[in-house]
């Protein structure tokens, strides 16, 4: 049990890393584009940040899936990667289908993923609407300074 609970914290703690770096590099993309951001037209250039933002979460929870999936895999817990990435992937996203189950000496593991999903699920919102917030503020922030 404890050797469970250790693992999936330490997968957990992997996951929380992976996500505070994507989004530090997301972060400079975004201020290394930002005087191009803040010119006129608004409008499209906030709908190109929303679809790279999109895109970078989607990576972001591939790559907690994977990260799951070879942790289960390198185990020996499946004995196929396809089972391992399956498995994570459903219980990542909090899916629970039960088609494919953790042997009874793993199962800690299982809801341990599909907390570390949930968590990641509200992490990856919240930084996808501050990103968002952050450009359309300073936009309107630049509008606001040309009209004086």
């Amino acid at each position: 049990m404890f050797i469970q609970i250790f693992l999936g914290t330490c997968l957990m703690l992997a996951n929380i890393l992976v996500a505070g770096l994507a989004f530090w590099a997301l972060e400079v993309l975004l201020m290394r584009s930002r005087v191009w951001l803040i010119r006129e037209p608004h409008r499209p250039k906030l709908a190109l940040v929303l679809s790279v933002t999109v895109v970078w979460v989607l990576g972001m929870v591939s790559a907690g899936v994977w990260i799951w999936a070879f942790a289960l895999r390198g185990l020996g817990i499946f004995a196929s990667m396809e089972s391992s990435v399956y498995f994570a992937l459903v219980a990542f996203t909090t899916l629970g289908f039960g088609d494919v189950l953790l042997p009874r000496d793993w199962r800690l593991l299982g809801g341990m993923a599909a907390t570390n999903g949930l968590l990641s699920m509200g992490l990856l919102t919240a930084m996808l609407v501050e990103i968002l917030r952050h450009v359309r503020v300073s936009q309107l922030e630049e509008r606001k300074r040309r009209q004086q």
